[in-house]
């Protein structure tokens, strides 16, 4: 699915944060049937072997969606299960260190938190950028504080032709505000 998977739409994120009424799988089944473009699995708690069970069942259930499937920051497991990509933080191997086979069968998203690292992640050929926190997320922290429309509209810029995806408390009632915004 990789060579057709267009980064556009709501990207859901199935996380294992205890917080959640749902485990991932359930996220991601919920995400699909609620009209998500692609789903990422984040998984900060879990052994490996838990992380690889919840792949393999969402992969199972975005491909019946025809929904997009990525793996934040383990681009070995996004292999392992025939994902369509990886999502790589600041802290996670720079896409251009990716093998280039894993290149080959992976999309690959760079998270970003500012101007300048995301021009710099440019240098890195992902094919999307992410830019974030948007707005006061209690999901993930991610030592920043809140960017913005206004910063998020001058990445937009920065980035382009490349897709740009809004993180960080992004909601139901925000949501159009980060899409006319350019994300």
């Amino acid at each position: 699915m990789s060579a057709s998977v267009a980064i556009r739409g709501l990207m859901a994120i199935a996380d294992d944060a205890a917080e959640w009424k749902l485990d991932p799988v359930e996220q991601a089944r919920a995400a699909c049937e609620g009209g998500a473009s692609l789903v990422q699995l984040r998984v900060k708690r879990a052994v490996d072997s838990t992380a690889l069970a919840w792949a393999e069942s969402i992969r199972e259930i975005t491909r019946a969606w025809r929904v997009a499937f990525f793996v934040n920051d383990r681009f070995d497991l996004a292999l392992a299960v025939g994902a369509d990509g990886v999502h790589l933080g600041q802290q996670d191997v720079p896409p251009s260190r990716l093998p280039a086979s894993a290149r080959a069968k992976l999309l690959v998203g760079r998270s970003t938190h500012t101007l300048a690292e995301a021009r710099a992640a440019c240098d890195d050929a992902p094919d999307y950028i992410a830019f974030g926190p948007i707005f006061e997320t209690r999901t993930k922290q991610v030592g920043c504080a809140a960017r913005g429309l206004e910063a998020l509209s001058a990445v937009v810029r920065a980035v382009a032709p490349r897709p740009l995806v809004a993180i960080g408390g992004i909601d139901a009632s925000n949501a159009a505000s980060a899409i006319a915004a350019g994300a």
